[in-house]
């Protein structure tokens, strides 16, 4: 099947480049581009892309606002594709915001081209962009913000007490290999595991695992 993608960024040099790399695999076809995040929403209604690679910091709304307006569509727009957050810094206070709205992960703008290739078919696969490397610094950053403590979310009584633990481990940005490991598992059943937390609390994927871990008070910054 081919992966439809767009590509939203206020530098030309940016979405021609990303365009001609994406376009010589088999796989992907490049739908369109956007200047900024009004555009690419407007595109994204047209075109129906399967991703969206959508810049941080653009004119006319930045890519925090149109991720919102793609991933919490009006009534009537059936259409959600995965977004997937473009950013020159590591750590960005716009990506987390990013991530809570729904998007799929975020990817340096410097990334080698193979691991842009990679990016976009991991989303479009439907998984999350954070290696565990990408989700611990992700996390770290999360623990240093100060906040409140919360009460346990009540969506996570929902949740089987091996299904609480792998979710707990996931926030601690165990791989799946790390989490079978410790809880002496067989990594498929870690596997079936996370689709049934994600299922259960309604969530996209990884990245929202990981947000929703936190600020559900499951896991508290410092522990």
């Amino acid at each position: 099947m081919t992966i439809k993608v767009i590509i939203v960024d206020d530098q030309a040099m940016v979405r021609a480049g990303f365009a001609a790399l994406l376009a010589a695999q088999s796989d992907i076809d490049v739908v369109g581009d956007a200047a900024d995040g009004r555009q690419g929403v407007e595109l994204s209604r047209r075109a129906h892309p399967d991703v969206v690679l959508m810049d941080v910091r653009m004119p006319e709304m930045d890519g925090l606002e149109a991720a919102r307006r793609i991933l919490e569509p009006p009534a009537g727009v059936t259409h959600r594709p995965k977004v997937l957050m473009l950013t020159t810094f590591d750590v960005d206070d716009y990506v987390y915001e990013a991530l809570r709205a729904g998007a799929s992960g975020f990817l340096l703008k410097d990334a080698p081209p193979a691991d842009l290739i990679s990016a976009v078919r991991v989303v479009a696969a439907g998984e999350a962009l954070l290696a565990p490397s990408v989700t611990r610094r992700l996390i770290a950053d999360f623990a240093a913000r100060p906040a409140p403590r919360r009460r346990r979310s009540v969506r996570l009584n929902g949740l089987t007490p091996r299904e609480t633990e792998v979710l707990e481990l996931i926030a601690r940005g165990l791989s799946n290999q790390e989490i079978a490991a410790r809880l002496v598992l067989a990594e498929q059943t870690v596997k079936t595991h996370i689709g049934r937390v994600l299922a259960k609390l309604s969530l996209r994927d990884r990245a929202q695992a990981v947000i929703f871990a936190y600020e559900s008070g499951l896991v508290t910054p410092g522990d």
